[in-house]
């Protein structure tokens, strides 16, 4: 029950000065023109809670921005099973529309099916039939909870060939190297894990990088890397209206100037070959035909070099393989070469990767063994960057095969099994009579047989022997043997009978 005491004045004023400042308008943010595509994981490994306060964050999110065709435009795509269109751009051109359509969604359920959304919104959603601009930027916002149940990679790449931005809003545990390869360029700017009760932390970093990418009428540049960055513009030109003059050149440096010349229906270029943690001035010149187009000029600065490999992951052990995988793989990067041998021992076998692969499967190796792992990355410009790692390979095992039974006497059987593979320190063998307590022995494992005794007539028995390795359990394998009743007469000639197995 709710307490009824009164609050001290201090706290009532703090807490009408909070309401006050949550329904305030925030200012204004001017001059932004693009498209935001939500995607929402409305799938049932979210809970209702987790997803009423991820609506009232995105809610927050766009309160500052105006809508409208000439404006910013927002659309929901819900991830479930099938992907679901909440609304599409061109439905809400109001702020309070958009409060009131955010605020009135309802969570679907299903399964994660983030790729499916992905593909979704690129042929289905990013399109001019749903009210998509060609000419703006186009941003996706992805809030999950870190859980998905299909392939993002190849879908979330396909939209960031296309010119999207990438920010993902993460609220759970999601594999760190998995999402910020999903996210647009650089990780720390355009990816976030935070607790879904701490949204409002971020609220204003990330509006304020998406009003980054979407501020209207200008150059700028997206996905910046140690050697790349992709250039984007409004289309102010055709290909039949004139071309672009492309220059850009290190900042103080007008002497490494490069130009390219590009048609008119242009409206984003990779350029690559860059020298990392390096500025570079950028202008980009509209030639027309028919009127006079100021140039744009935008500064962009590449990233440090990102080493690799900075991190040797050893993954699926088994007895004969394990699996290396090793991150990041930045573009300069040729090829890697991986060392493997046992420890001690001076036996070393090499395998390459192309450069741009981060991971490989070694094969026909000794069970039970480490072995020390070293990536090498060889760089194009001739360097090389190593990492090392130890991996274990698993014990090798096996099952008992071909459990045989011989009657010795009416209480007495003799329990026989092939030997099992691998380095088997011995064999437990239990016995579960139906009357009488079980029996549980332990044999070297040299001896494939043992004496079972003390079995009464007529009843039905469980025998199971298992082999012993050093660090993994055996399989086993399971018998029933059903002894004659008292009264039958038997003739015991030490043949083998099988029984039915019960594992």
């Amino acid at each position: 029950m709710w307490s009824r005491t009164p609050l001290p004045l201090f706290c009532l004023q703090f807490l009408l000065g909070q309401a006050r400042l949550q329904r305030d308008p925030l200012p204004a943010v001017p001059d932004l023109e693009g498209d935001l595509l939500f995607l929402l994981d409305s799938s049932g490994s979210v809970s209702y809670y987790e997803f009423s306060r991820v609506k009232e964050f995105i809610a927050d999110l766009l309160r500052p921005f105006t809508f409208g065709p000439q404006d910013v435009q927002a659309g929901v795509v819900h991830i479930s099973t099938m992907p679901m269109l909440e609304f599409p751009f061109d439905r809400h051109h109001s702020s309070g529309a958009i409060q009131q359509a955010v605020r009135s969604i309802q969570q679907v359920m299903g399964d994660t099916n983030t790729g499916k959304a992905l593909s979704f919104a690129k042929e289905k959603l990013l399109t001019a039939e749903a009210g998509a601009r060609a000419d703006v930027p186009k941003v996706l916002v992805w809030v999950t909870d870190g859980f998905t149940t299909d392939e993002v990679s190849k879908p979330m790449q396909a939209l960031k060939d296309m010119g999207v931005t990438v920010f993902i809003v993460s609220t759970g545990r999601g594999n760190y190297l998995e999402l910020s390869a999903a996210a647009s360029q650089p990780p720390e700017k355009h990816l976030h894990f935070v607790d879904v009760d701490d949204l409002t932390i971020i609220t204003k970093e990330l509006r304020d990088a998406i009003a980054d990418v979407i501020q209207a009428k200008r150059l700028r540049a997206t996905d910046v890397s140690s050697s790349s960055f992709r250039l984007v513009w409004p289309q102010l030109l055709t290909r039949n209206t004139g071309y672009y003059i492309l220059e850009y050149a290190p900042t103080g440096e007008p002497r490494r100037k490069q130009t390219r010349q590009l048609s008119g229906d242009h409206t984003s270029v990779l350029v690559g070959k860059l020298a990392p943690h390096t500025t570079y001035e950028v202008a980009l010149v509209p030639e027309s035909n028919e009127r006079y187009i100021p140039p744009q000029t935008t500064r962009v600065t590449t990233l440090e070099e990102t080493i690799s490999p900075a991190q040797v992951l050893i993954s699926e052990s088994r007895p004969h393989s394990i699996r290396v995988s090793w991150s990041p793989t930045p573009d300069s990067v040729s090829a890697y070469q991986v060392l493997y041998g046992p420890l001690p021992g001076n036996s070393v076998k090499l395998v390459e990767v192309k450069g741009n692969l981060n991971s490989t499967t070694l094969g026909h190796l000794r069970a039970n063994t480490t072995y020390l792992v070293t990536v090498s990355a060889i760089y194009k410009s001739g360097k090389e960057k190593a990492l090392s790692a130890k991996a274990c390979t698993l014990e090798e095992n096996s099952k008992i095969k071909h459990l045989r039974f011989e009657d010795l006497s009416p209480s007495t059987v003799k329990a026989s099994w092939d030997a099992a593979g691998g380095d088997v320190l011995g064999y437990r063998i239990r016995c579960q009579r139906q009357a009488g307590p079980s029996t549980l022995l332990s044999v070297s494992p040299q001896v494939h047989s043992v004496l079972l005794s003390d079995l009464a007539a007529g009843t039905t028995n469980k025998v199971c022997v298992k082999p012993v390795y050093r660090n993994l359990s055996g399989k086993g394998l399971c018998q029933l043997v059903r002894m004659q009743p008292a009264s039958a007469t038997r003739t015991y000639s030490h043949r083998p009978r099988e029984r039915a197995s019960q594992h």
